[in-house]
């Protein structure tokens, strides 16, 4: 299995079953981005450098406009995309096999989590999993602890406020906060 056929099982929201080909080929990405995230964060690296680490991390160059402050984690890396102007602060772990894509204006605050796969709820087989994308639209800003689930869109201009878990889409120009995150505001331009 290819890193883009993975990608296109995943995101065709295919079950990966625990002990299968998909699930094999999960662990082993997983050590490519260990390595890659080891050096990200076992040390100090200027702008530039960082962007070639998230660059070699993610499979393809970001734009000079991207900043990162580490420590990050991700699972996978492969399918994170990453627009213009996007900032990712410090503690934020990403799982992204299930794709996560972050449009031009991202912020995102300290420690936040991006999860993209479900387990199955069955006890039988909780080891396998269901992928889900995560999309955040243009400028979105994320609070810090925030924590985003699976299948999640945000639309642009958004805000999740820090601590949020957010289970449901969030329309553009929407304040969100709490557990589980409900919009509080509208932002009017």
């Amino acid at each position: 299995m290819t890193t883009e056929e993975y990608k296109a099982f995943t995101a065709a929201g295919n079950y990966i079953a625990a002990g299968g080909e998909e699930h094999k080929f999960m662990h082993a990405a997983s050590q490519e981005a260990m390595r890659v995230t080891s050096v990200i964060n076992g040390g100090y690296h200027d702008p530039k450098e960082l962007r070639a680490l998230f660059s070699e991390l993610i499979g393809k160059t970001v734009d000079e406009s991207f900043g990162l402050f580490p420590p990050f984690y991700t699972d996978f890396g492969k399918n994170i995309k990453v627009g213009k102007n996007v900032f990712i602060n410090a503690g934020c772990c990403f799982q992204d096999q299930g794709g996560i894509t972050l449009e031009d204006g991202c912020l995102i605050g300290h420690q936040v989590v991006i999860a993209t796969l479900n387990h199955d709820l069955n006890p039988e087989s909780r080891g396998s999993m269901i992928p889900a994308a995560v999309k955040l639209g243009k400028n979105v800003w994320v609070g810090a602890h925030a924590t985003i689930l699976p299948g999640v869109t945000v639309g642009d201009n958004a805000v999740i406020a820090a601590g949020a878990v957010v289970t449901r889409d969030v329309p553009s120009n929407a304040v969100v906060a709490g557990v589980p995150a409900k919009v509080i505001k509208v932002i009017k331009e």
